[in-house]
């Protein structure tokens, strides 16, 4: 067969697969050539630019973005939400919703979730899933302590006996601080048999759901009375940190600070985070932006979910190490 004829045999059967819609085992019908040559065919029409195939992104969708943050933090998926004020109330509400439709999309039968308590937005994402009907986790696990000031106290543990209701599984609520007062009082409370069997649930988690927090505590957290004082804070931040992910601090360049305080934390490690297959990062927010390129190094987060304004801050955050002036 000469070039010529080949390529337009090409041509003809792309306008039949592309143009019109035909199937392949119609097209083989049709021309009176085989099937596998009808694939093989369609495959050169497009590695030889016979077909060029274009996506026209729907409005308030940002998949440039969502490349480019996927490259820069070899991340598996990112998911940019639209959002229309660069406002925190905003852009939690938009964030809550796009993590809730990617959960009620991808959760599987019998998953282990991690939940982190003491976060907006996952709140947000919890209120807006809609119950799963076709899927059921088998339990959803608290991975921070969720005891403290009564007056929001109800947030951590709607987290996640909302969570577990909604998809079809047992909550495993961790009925402790997230920050003890001491490394001694830690002890007392992981010799508690519920703390220590939530606890050894953290190796069973096959999603985890996380928060990502800035240094200075969000309101909620800071009204738990799980947060640092002032005084620990200071000396987080002379050590380089800049957020925390389940009260764990890390660097801009996404290497941990550890150090005392981790030795009054109750809940899942960074280690432990490590081993999770699924870790999801639900956050956005001006305030939020170096503890999210800190995040997003730490080779911990598998999905990220953030709104239009932080994903393009991140997006235009200078190379090389270090906060831009």
């Amino acid at each position: 067969m000469s070039r010529t004829h080949e390529l337009r045999l090409m041509a003809r059967i792309a306008q039949l697969y592309y143009g019109e819609g035909m199937k392949q085992a119609e097209i083989s019908k049709l021309l009176h050539i085989s099937q596998a040559s009808v694939s093989r065919l369609i495959t050169r029409a497009l590695s030889e630019g016979i077909v060029r195939i274009t996506i026209a992104a729907p409005r308030g969708t940002f998949p440039q973005t969502e490349a480019a943050l996927r490259d820069r933090y070899g991340l598996d998926e990112v998911i940019v939400a639209d959002c229309f004020e660069d406002r925190e109330d905003a852009i939690l509400a938009a964030i809550g919703a796009a993590a809730a439709h990617y959960f009620e999309t991808t959760m599987t039968d019998g998953e282990v979730i991690g939940i982190s308590s003491w976060s907006a937005s996952l709140l947000r994402m919890v209120d807006a899933i809609h119950p799963l009907k076709r899927v059921k986790a088998e339990r959803v696990v608290q991975i921070l302590g969720g005891i403290g000031n009564p007056s929001v106290q109800s947030h951590a543990t709607q987290l996640t006996t909302r969570l577990a209701e909604l998809a079809g599984a047992e909550p495993m609520l961790l009925p402790s601080q997230g920050v003890a007062s001491s490394s001694a009082a830690r002890l007392v409370m992981l010799g508690d048999s519920y703390v220590r069997g939530t606890m050894d649930q953290f190796r069973r988690v096959t999603m985890a759901l996380i928060g990502v927090g800035a240094l200075q505590p969000s309101v909620m957290l800071a009204n738990s009375g799980n947060s640092f004082t002032g005084e620990e804070l200071n000396d987080l931040a002379a050590r380089g940190a800049v957020g925390d992910i389940c009260l764990r601090f890390f660097d801009i360049d996404g290497k941990p600070v550890g150090g005392p305080f981790d030795e009054r934390i109750i809940g899942m490690s960074l280690d432990e985070l490590k081993t999770v297959p699924r870790v999801v990062a639900v956050a956005g927010g001006e305030r939020k932006v170096a503890a999210l390129h800190g995040a997003l190094q730490t080779g911990l987060i598998n999905v990220f979910v953030t709104d239009k304004f932080t994903a393009e801050k991140l997006a235009e955050w200078p190379a090389g190490n270090g906060i831009p002036q």
